[in-house]
């Protein structure tokens, strides 16, 4: 069996958006060599995402304003977490959206469904943040 890990590293210069991150997996796969097997994909870190959907905008708009009508990140002040940072929200959105997306790996491909993507959510953004790619399989 083989293992491969590999970290991608993001600096968004907005609070929130999603990133389109298929290619840098399909290429960590591709790296991997690995033809069968499975990979995981998950945010380091407790305000960010990474997520499965379609790479259509007018959905991620409408994820944006369904995420802000659930936890909207101001006034600041109705979160009891916000005190020296004020990123209750984030935590929050994240949480919604989860941490991590497991995929398999058949012929070396990403085994998808139609139109599935694999996306890097940031909901506390301007500073750099990391995603860990791991790979097994043979």
């Amino acid at each position: 069996m083989k293992s491969y890990r590999k970290v991608l590293s993001f600096h968004l210069p907005t609070r929130r958006g999603f990133v389109n991150i298929t290619p840098q997996v399909e290429a960590a796969v591709a790296e991997s060599g690995v033809s069968e097997g499975l990979v995981l994909v998950n945010a380091m870190n407790i305000t960010a995402s990474v997520f499965i959907n379609d790479d259509e905008h007018g959905l991620h708009s409408d994820m944006e304003k369904w995420l802000e009508k659930l936890a909207p990140e101001k006034p600041y002040d109705m979160y009891a977490h916000n005190g020296y940072e004020d990123n209750a929200d984030a935590h929050l959105k994240r949480t919604i959206m989860g941490r991590e997306v497991v995929v398999a790996i058949t012929q070396g491909k990403l085994d998808f469904g139609t139109w599935e993507q694999i996306f890097y959510g940031e909901f506390d953004g301007k500073r750099t943040k990391r995603v860990l790619i791991k790979i097994i399989g043979e």
